[in-house]
């Protein structure tokens, strides 16, 4: 009875609601929706595209909401009328329908007179590509930021109309700029007429950005073509010689052959194949199989079938030669008209220019970045290498000390900018004692024994590791940069450097003045290098060289733990990661000059940029530059053994 009742009330809202389907079937939006109904209904994609490109182009104020309804499974359609309307479901029997004209209440309806359009997947792909033109007005900026979005991914030749509409009344100027871009990049893939596209095409000229050049690279696609006679036209780039690197011989006979102009290649197993299927009485065309012994015989075989047409004869290495010969090869573009190909590839051949003088800005900022940390990691030992004569093997632990210090700081002080100002001097107090204990303990026993000095040190360096191991454990453990180091500075879309890279190389340059001011300006400086100089004759002038020594040695490892920290920013935080830098520290010690801070700075800029350098010549391989670089080095050594800037004194009789 409760179900009676109920499709009572529903047909009793139908027939109240017919004045109103009357008169949405006048409107021009649900015209044109009848118009295409039976498209629509089929849902097809294949066949839907005429219908959706109609609603988007209409210029109805209604039609936005029509592709959004259809979109989102909201757009019914009447099975008497044919009219559409969108609803939303009272119940599971019920509907309310709306009006798509002014999207008023029609009434309610029972769904068994309507069929609920459910577009698939692609069809609503389709329908979004058509929204697009919507959402460059809709007065949402984050809106009209999607929508741009959504060009770049998948650009359609309708859209440049769109963005040709309302680039003009863009109010956002960083939206404004994004819409001028794309309108010329749109203009070049579907402009009109050959002269609209090449002036887009010569806007780009020197721009690096990486959607121009993936724009303008179809254009210039090439294939090559075989012709008998000369041929001539714009749409010619060049002739192509068979076997060169651009058309191997193999390939330029396979035109040949695909053109009907050359007979196959036939292989040794094809040969081996027809040859087995023409066996007669023990014999292949007149020649006895015990005969077919050799590649030879089995050539004259192959040979004597191809002249009775038993099989396709087979092209003979001189007779490719000579066929080759007889055609000529082009090199013909087909990714656009002639005239518009050749202004991409002149537009093209300055940007590829002006790319590669960017890549090399970028090589030089990352060389300059890479320099900067070994001359950090590099400098303490400079410090304790220079004055005290001292291989210290364990110097990349202490520079593995600093950066969990800076991890332990963290743990305790959760503002990473305060976290990292104070992890910088409390690694230089923890480095500082370490060095300063280990001095004391061991080094100071040790003196003038280089390789008693090596292995003591170098056995240090393993327990270190192994105590940071017990502690820390083996995974890599987090040391965060501050917020604000976070990103790149991008100077265009080759060149960028990382904020973090930026604050070390300035902390680089911090610790040069820092030396260069406490070496200069400081009795500590006055002493250290009077010791550097002659010890005999400073001891002889009241200073102790024992204790300069020992603060010199601290002073060195205490540099090396705030490099820890600033390295840790960039690096991951192991037990193993001073190893990482040891051997470039001492080769950047060595190779600028033993106890010269200047040295050191361009021994840091010389390894930095060589590695750098190979690791561009040989970008798969990271082992192998480092390989190279040390080779590099060894030579070096054999030519200047002082380093580039030799230095008189103890450190240069070592």
């Amino acid at each position: 009875m409760i179900w009676y009742f109920r499709q009572l009330a529903a047909g009793l809202a139908c027939l109240l609601a017919l004045p109103a389907f009357a008169q949405q079937a006048e409107a021009p939006i649900q015209a044109l929706l009848v118009e295409y109904g039976d498209i629509i209904a089929k849902s097809s994609r294949k066949t839907i595209g005429p219908a959706i490109d109609a609603l988007a182009n209409s210029g109805l104020p209604q039609a936005q909401t029509v592709l959004e309804r259809w979109q989102a499974k909201e757009m019914w359609r009447n099975k008497e009328t044919g009219l559409f309307v969108f609803a939303e479901e009272v119940d599971r029997d019920t509907l309310r329908i709306f009006d798509f004209n002014d999207e008023g209440e029609i009434g309610i309806a029972p769904d068994d007179d309507f069929k609920q359009l459910k577009p698939n997947s692609g069809i609503r792909g389709m329908i979004g590509a058509a929204l697009v033109q919507f959402q460059l007005i809709d007065p949402d900026p984050e809106l009209r930021a999607t929508a741009l979005d959504a060009i770049e991914r998948d650009p359609e030749e309708s859209h440049l109309t769109a963005l040709r509409a309302t680039a003009q009344g863009e109010g956002n100027p960083v939206l404004a700029a994004r819409k001028e871009r794309l309108e010329r990049l749109l203009t070049i893939r579907f402009g009109e007429t050959d002269d609209e596209r090449i002036a887009a095409i010569r806007s780009f000229e020197g721009d690096l950005g990486v959607d121009a050049r993936a724009t303008l690279n179809p254009l210039v696609a090439t294939s090559v073509v075989v012709s008998a006679t000369p041929l001539g036209g714009a749409e010619i780039k060049r002739i192509i010689e068979p076997g060169s690197e651009a058309l191997p011989r193999s390939d330029a006979y396979a035109l040949l052959v695909d053109a009907e102009m050359a007979p196959p290649l036939v292989s040794r197993e094809d040969k081996r194949v027809a040859l087995v299927a023409n066996i007669e009485d023990g014999q292949v065309a007149g020649i006895e199989v015990a005969a077919l012994g050799t590649e030879a015989a089995r050539d004259m075989a192959y040979a004597a079938l191809a002249a009775t047409g038993k099989v396709e004869p087979v092209a003979e290495e001189t007779e490719i030669e000579k066929t080759l010969q007889t055609f000529l090869f082009y090199e013909r573009y087909t990714g656009a008209s002639p005239a518009v190909a050749l202004a991409a590839a002149d537009v093209l051949s300055g940007i590829e220019t002006k790319v590669a003088w960017n890549q090399m800005a970028d090589l030089g900022l990352d060389a300059l970045s890479l320099a900067s940390i070994y001359f950090l990691a590099a400098i303490g030992l400079a410090i304790t290498f220079g004055v005290m004569g001292v291989i210290n093997m364990a110097h990349g632990e202490f520079i593995m000390m600093g950066a969990y210090t800076g991890y332990v700081v963290q743990l305790f002080v959760t503002d990473y900018t305060l976290s990292i100002l104070i992890a910088l001097p409390l690694a230089f107090a923890v480095t500082f004692s370490a060095g300063v204990a280990m001095e004391r303990l061991v080094i100071r026993w040790l003196y003038h024994r280089p390789l008693e000095t090596l292995l003591a040190t170098f056995g240090i360096s393993i327990a270190l590791q192994q105590i940071a191991k017990n502690i820390f454990g083996t995974q890599a453990r987090p040391l965060t940069a501050p917020g604000w180091l976070d990103g790149s500075l991008v100077f265009n879309d080759i060149v960028s450097i990382s904020y973090i890279r930026i604050a070390i190389f300035v902390l680089a340059l911090l610790f040069l003045a820092l030396f260069l001011f406490v070496m200069n300006r400081t009795r500590l400086g006055l002493e250290v290098r009077a010791v550097t100089q002659n010890p005999r004759m400073a001891a002889s002038m009241g200073i102790n060289p024992d204790k300069i020594n020992m603060l010199t040695f601290g002073f060195g490892s205490g540099i090396a733990g705030i490099a820890g920290v600033a390295i840790g920013l960039y690096a991951k935080v192991t037990s193993e990661m001073g190893a990482d830098y040891i051997v470039q520290a001492f080769m950047t010690v060595v190779v600028g000059g033993v106890g010269n801070i200047w040295g050191t700075l361009l021994g840091a800029s010389l390894v930095g940029t060589l590695q750098k350098g190979i690791e561009w010549l040989n970008p798969s391989n990271t082992l192998a530059a480092q390989t190279y670089m040390i080779l590099f080095i060894i030579l070096f050594i054999q030519f200047r053994p002082r380093g580039i800037i030799a230095l008189k004194g103890r450190a240069a009789e070592a």
